[in-house]
């Protein structure tokens, strides 16, 4: 079982996950090797972390009191000494010492830059676990013994290859993402290939360790290999991926004349693989992706095409029918003005024109049959943060149909529609599991202050401006899992709600978590737009 010294807790994440919290990292990986042995029916997802294991549901057919239960039984019965054995071999990282927080996080730990260049390139590390983002291993180390603090506001954008400083553990950014990791180096070796048998070069159980080298000097064929075996250098000249929908193929469907600010492939997401750290992505919204299908007779999890903030132009190939659902704004056939929430015939040749739209975010252009495009685990959903399906929309992109047709053509309206409520909009709030870091004056502030959003506004998440939510305690938290509504609080003390792209852990305290049923209105909130909390009722 777990170590009795241990303080074990079940933690509320939201309406839909729990978090389990033990005392050390081997029980973390002995608790969630006895949870995937006993896992029932309705868990979506089992995402390990340094001290905790995120366990999420299907309430339809897993409650909250139900899995708790099941929490409670394994949890009990876990034997730490029985964490299953790790895998051995050996990466080598060439790294180039030069990272934009090097000098400060020496000072930090009192000591040089030289020195702690020594430190990290000398210590031998092995991948604890994955997440955060597809491909992003939290390294540990027996000859590591620094805790460093994350940056008080992270940056918006880290570079692809960056390794940076977190705690207790040092990692490697595969892609371009936000990050608010101390950086110290940087790396050219491909940490993230979802085209290959193992996408991820830094898995769990890996032993990595550092070679210092000069920004010039490079591997004779620039990669980086497990010491047992070469590994081969991904083609420089391999077709993007999603190139498959950027050339009609067997069912023509439509040519991208403009994308407007993003135009993405979504459907209704990749589920149940946080653990690889692959968020669920899917629409943002959707309620109105469900719609637009069911409103050509869909299948309501067919992909469409997410619109965020209006812009879009396209021209069909052939004959279809489409209709648009979600955000609110002038949508022209061939110069002609028609209705969202209706299915239209769209003739070859025409051009269909998603103006900036007045209100609302993101609008779904779904079209009879669905789109096509490259399937990732499951899904044809694009994640803009990992990297993973089709990616962004452009001029020129031609997309295929598929056959996922299921009725006929409704001649009726199949629900009420109207304009986006965007002026002041309300979202339930259920608890969040570091409810208890925060003074009594932020909670208070959480739900009596009016929100706006920022700029800083996309499918990772929403940065909210208001006032600085005050900590009860200090320090840093160990990375945990997160969850799609999660309010992340960094010491800056404004919240930031994360979505459907947004990273799989994280190491900022999470106050509360939006109610899964608020997604889809937060989905629409754009710059400017404010919100009010309120609590959520309590569960059944």
């Amino acid at each position: 079982m777990v170590s009795p010294s241990t303080a074990v807790r079940v933690l509320p994440m939201g309406d839909r996950a729990l978090l389990a919290e033990v005392g050390s990292l081997d029980e973390v990986l002995a608790l969630h090797a006895g949870l995937e042995a006993s896992r029932p029916r309705g868990v979506v997802d089992l995402v390990p972390a340094a001290r905790t294991v995120l366990v999420r549901i299907d309430p339809r057919v897993l409650t909250l009191a139900a899995a708790r239960s099941w929490l409670d039984r394994t949890m009990t019965a876990t034997d730490a000494s029985a964490a299953p054995p790790r895998e051995t071999c050996t990466v080598e990282l060439d790294a180039v010492y030069d990272g934009a927080d090097l000098d400060e996080t020496a000072a930090l730990l009192g000591l040089s830059a030289d020195a702690l260049v020594a430190q990290h390139a000398g210590a031998a590390w092995t991948v604890a676990f994955t997440g955060f983002a597809p491909g992003f291993g939290y390294l540990a180390s027996r000859d590591w013994s620094h805790d460093v603090p994350r940056l008080d506001s992270p940056r918006t954008r880290v570079p692809a290859g960056s390794i940076g400083l977190a705690g207790v553990f040092s990692g490697a950014y595969p892609r371009d993402t936000p990050g608010g990791w101390r950086l110290i180096a940087k790396t050219s070796a491909p940490l993230f290939d979802p085209d290959a048998a193992s996408p991820a070069l830094l898995a769990p159980g890996v032993h990595v360790r550092f070679r210092p080298v000069r920004a010039a000097v490079r591997a004779a064929d620039g990669d980086a290999r497990p010491a047992h075996e070469a590994a081969s250098s991904p083609s420089s000249d391999r077709e993007p991926r999603g190139a498959t929908s950027r050339r009609a193929a067997d069912r023509p469907g439509i040519r991208v004349v403009d994308p407007g600010l993003l135009a993405v492939l979504q459907d209704l997401g990749r589920p149940g693989s946080a653990a690889l750290g692959v968020a669920p992505s899917g629409a943002l919204d959707r309620g109105a992706l469900r719609t637009a299908n069911r409103l050509v007779g869909n299948d309501e999890g067919a992909a469409g095409i997410e619109v965020t903030m209006g812009g879009f132009r396209a021209v069909a190939v052939a004959d279809l029918w489409f209709a648009v659902a979600g955000a609110w704004g002038p949508i022209r056939l061939d110069g002609h003005e028609v209705d969202p929430y209706e299915a239209h015939p769209w003739p070859g040749g025409a051009e269909l024109n998603l103006d900036w739209f007045a209100h609302g975010a993101r609008a779904y252009l779904a079209v009879r049959g669905g789109f096509d495009g490259p399937a990732v685990l499951g899904s044809r959903s694009s994640d803009l943060l990992a990297g993973l399906g089709a990616g962004p929309l452009h001029a020129g992109d031609e997309l295929a149909l598929r056959d996922e047709a299921s009725v006929a053509i409704p001649t009726s309206a199949i629900a009420p529609w109207g304009a986006p409520h965007d002026d002041l909009l309300e979202v339930e709030l259920a608890p969040g599991p570091r409810a208890d870091w925060f003074a009594a004056s932020a909670h208070r502030d959480l739900f009596e202050a009016i929100w706006t959003v920022t700029n800083d506004a996309d499918r990772v998440g929403v940065r909210l401006d208001g006032p600085a939510l005050a900590r009860s305690r200090e320090g840093e938290l160990p990375s945990e899992g997160m969850v799609p509504g999660a309010l992340q609080v960094p010491p800056s003390g404004r919240p930031t709600i994360l979505l459907a792209d947004g990273p799989v852990t994280g190491g900022y305290p999470v106050i509360a978590v939006a109610t899964d049923a608020s997604l889809d209105a937060i989905a629409q909130a754009r710059p400017g737009t404010r919100l009010r909390f309120r609590h959520a009722r309590p569960s059944s």
